[in-house]
């Protein structure tokens, strides 16, 4: 099994963000949407952790409308672009962007119904801390659903997907793929940590190729 090698925790410049945002994740958030309704999420306000150019909420209230997401992301530069994204499609009102921390979050305990996160996970140096606000926020009996990259076995595996998956990608969008699969978590890490929150183990199974899937309930008070 390759070892976790951490990536830097935030897309710091308007380079990494343009070519982060250039890519083409309109499949993988399009799935990522539909297993987010499958799994229960009913009308709302959302919260998405890690939110990068806001792809995703806008995949959602563009089909859904009587969503509403706060949309946290920590770049600057990601919030930057997914300014402008709102802006040209008119969705100012129908999502919120946050700048914040997700491992120190600026929200009450309980306030969301439903917190959902693609690719925040292998960012962070310690998980733990951003799974422990992401329960923290969630109301009892709320919606967690959260996917990110699993970390492949060797190296050879990484780069069959890194060129299944970004073979027609520039030569720095690979690379940032390629980073991210390496600092991404295997899906029995995933398992140990949703366990000691107090979840089920099951509750995080592989949903493809490439990603894993960690979908639960709070437990009612």
């Amino acid at each position: 099994m390759l070892s976790r090698v951490l990536e830097p925790e935030v897309m710091d410049t308007l380079e990494e963000a343009l070519d982060y945002d250039s890519m083409d994740h309109s499949e993988v958030n399009r799935v990522f949407v539909a297993d987010f309704l499958a799994a229960g999420a009913s009308a709302g306000t959302v919260a998405d952790l890690g939110t990068g150019t806001a792809l995703i909420p806008i995949e959602l209230v563009q089909r859904h409308r009587q969503f509403e997401v706060v949309a946290v992301e920590y770049s600057r530069y990601m919030l930057l672009v997914a300014r402008e994204h709102l802006s040209r499609l008119g969705l100012r009102d129908k999502i919120f962007l946050v700048q914040a921390d997700a491992k120190r979050l600026p929200f009450a305990d309980g306030a969301f119904q439903l917190v959902m996160s693609n690719s925040l996970i292998h960012h962070l140096p310690d998980p733990w801390q951003g799974l422990v606000e992401a329960d923290r926020i969630t109301a009892p009996g709320g919606l967690l659903f959260f996917r990110d990259l699993a970390r492949p076995q060797n190296e050879q595996q990484l780069q069959h997907l890194v060129t299944q998956y970004a073979g027609n990608a520039n030569a720095h969008q690979q690379q940032m793929f390629a980073d991210s699969l390496r600092a991404a978590l295997t899906v029995e890490e995933m398992a140990e940590l949703v366990t000691r929150l107090g979840y089920p183990p099951t509750s995080v199974h592989m949903t493809s190729d490439r990603h894993w899937t960690w979908c639960a309930r709070k437990p009612r008070l």
